[in-house]
């Protein structure tokens, strides 16, 4: 994770931010304290990266990269207001035991790239190129299955899908929940056939950043004003956890893009 401390809406890169508007950074960090603390209470070990003045979307940590069996694979962001926080994440990387992997290909990490099990689901069509798919094979070794966004508003995956049930279940499958409009046809169908019993998110809580959430398996960090998400994660015996990220989300984030997993 990444303090806040730099955070304001100074450009506009994505639907959500609105330079025109006031940003209020120690709010911004008081709410991301609150879902640190969270994580602490969860049980979780949370490391954290130093903020750098100028990058005021660095706190989106989910963004720098992509962590699996010890490597990291570096992000290569679209646009230059943001490009800065490539090495940075990876200079972290490298200082603290991962072998990195440096991009060749646009992408911007775990904003698009979601490990279900053993499978890591790869978005594309606003920030990262399909060609960053075909690396993520070559470093990881695993299937990767692109899925095609379509919708300005949820321009990263996990804007758009999360990922319940993080690790392989034997004998089982794992589950996610996920925005049929987000996607093309082509990926709807990827969708349907490996996750028949997915949680459809409604728009309204798409539209708060519901969908950007964290899950252990059974404790899942989300949005508190995302309601019917809530309900139908307790329905499926979940334990949804609300927390409000409302000032973050000027800037297009929320739970998830705060979050970068690592698996060493």
């Amino acid at each position: 994770m990444c303090r806040p401390d730099h955070f304001t809406v100074s450009y506009r890169i994505n639907p959500w931010m609105h330079p025109e508007n006031p940003t209020d950074t120690s709010l911004a960090v008081q709410q991301w304290q609150r879902l640190h603390d969270i994580y602490v209470d969860l049980g979780f070990t949370v490391e954290l990266i130093d903020p750098i003045a100028g990058l005021p979307d660095m706190v989106y940590a989910a963004n720098g990269g992509f962590t699996l069996d010890g490597i990291a694979y570096g992000a290569k962001f679209t646009y230059p207001e943001r490009q800065p926080e490539g090495p940075a994440y990876m200079e972290w990387f490298g200082a603290n035991g991962f072998r990195v992997a440096d991009p060749v290909e646009t992408n911007e990490g775990e904003g698009d790239f979601l490990l279900v099990g053993d499978v890591i689901l790869a978005g594309t069509g606003f920030r990262s190129d399909s060609g960053s798919h075909r690396e993520l094979t070559e470093v990881f070794g695993r299937e990767v299955l692109t899925l095609n966004l379509i919708n300005p508003s949820f321009y990263h995956l996990d804007t758009a899908i999360a990922v319940l049930d993080p690790e392989p279940i034997p004998g089982g499958r794992q589950n996610i929940a996920y925005l049929e409009s987000a996607f093309d046809e082509p990926s709807l169908a990827i969708l349907r056939e490996r996750f028949p019993d997915a949680i459809l998110a409604t728009e309204e809580d798409a539209a708060v950043l519901g969908l950007n959430s964290y899950s252990d398996g059974y404790n899942i960090v989300i949005a508190s004003r995302a309601k019917d998400f809530e309900r139908q994660l307790r329905e499926r015996g979940y334990n949804p956890i609300g927390v409000d990220l409302s000032e973050l989300l000027l800037g297009g984030g929320g739970v998830k893009c705060c979050t970068l997993e690592l698996r060493r």
